[in-house]
């Protein structure tokens, strides 16, 4: 498991979102809402955690998933989780 920094998760989520989801990388901020600004539905969702997990080792559960509202949001649950394992 991959100790990251929040700059290097957000990174990793940024550049999924241009290429997995092609959403314009001028959208893509911290604070950006993922349904409402971003348009991530249900199945980007899951998408999303798959990509989460290949990159890191951390499969972020899908109630979780549903618990954040921005893209910061998943960024510290990643960074939390991704802490606590040594």
């Amino acid at each position: 498991m991959n100790k990251m920094s929040k700059e290097e998760i957000f990174n990793m989520l940024s550049k999924a979102l241009v290429e997995l989801f092609e959403i314009p990388k001028e959208k893509i901020k911290l604070e950006a809402k993922l349904y409402e600004d971003l348009e991530i539905d249900s199945i980007d969702a899951i998408d999303m955690i798959d990509h989460i997990k290949k990159k890191t080792g951390y499969r972020m559960e899908a109630a979780a998933f549903k618990e954040v509202r921005t893209l910061g949001d998943i960024v510290n649950v990643v960074f939390e989780k991704l802490s606590q394992i040594s």
